[in-house]
């Protein structure tokens, strides 16, 4: 299948979910995790009508971005972000979805003050305490957020989780449903119910993670097809 009949196959899929839980599709941001695919297919989804595209790595990010990849459709930083790198793509980016630090959240502030601009972030969030993994420990998530609003260059839209690879299908929901909770907490009393933004989910959980209350999902093979990491 294409990459446009797979968007159109995902979206199906996104509705389905989101009818599940008394839900709109539109009310869930489709973003295509574009990792190891080339400009062409970046560029093909953006024809296929993706929300957003979303990437892991610094160096392929500027690449393509360079080759005009994302023409069309707004950009996402997904992966680790390391705070030397910050600076090369602070004002590329609409959104960095893997802010795991106050020093990252720093860097973050110092680069686009220096630009004059406002970068939009996610929060992440670590929700099984995995020591591989960066995010904020569940417990240090809202000290963060309000870090966070102190920040004049930095606007918070929301958190991000990627949950512990489970064996048994259905119980990545358990995390997806302890980060909605501090999502809706951190919401109502910090931010006045004004925060958009719960990225949860990829290619082989969404439909939890809508089920569970995502706003975004990060959707990769389910569009682009497998990655070859050979």
């Amino acid at each position: 299948m294409s990459i446009t009949e797979n968007i159109r196959r995902v979206r199906a899929e996104i509705a389905e979910a989101a009818a599940a839980a008394g839900r709109r599709p539109e009310e869930i941001t489709l973003v295509g995790a574009s990792k190891m695919n080339d400009t062409a297919a970046c560029r093909e989804a953006v024809a296929g009508g993706i929300d957003a595209l979303g990437e892991n790595r610094v160096q392929e990010l500027l690449k393509k971005y360079a080759e005009d990849a994302y023409i069309g459709a707004p950009l996402h930083f997904i992966g680790h972000l390391q705070r030397n790198k910050v600076r090369q793509i602070v004002g590329k980016v609409d959104l960095i979805q893997s802010v795991g630090s106050l020093e990252l959240l720093a860097e973050i502030q110092r680069c686009a003050e220096k630009l004059d601009l406002v970068q939009n972030v996610l929060l992440e969030v670590n929700i099984g305490g995995e020591e591989s993994k960066s995010g904020f420990a569940p417990e240090a998530v809202y000290a963060a957020a309000q870090q966070a609003l102190e920040l004049p260059n930095i606007r918070a839209l929301g958190l991000m989780t990627i949950p512990p690879v489970e064996v048994n299908p259905g119980d990545s929901t358990q995390y997806f449903e302890k980060v909605r909770a501090l999502y809706v907490d951190m919401n109502s009393n910090l931010f006045h119910n004004k925060l958009e933004c719960l990225s949860m989910g990829m290619s082989g959980d969404f439909a939890q993670a809508i089920r569970a209350g995502a706003t975004m999902v990060r959707v990769g093979t389910a569009i682009f097809g497998t990655r070859d990491y050979t």
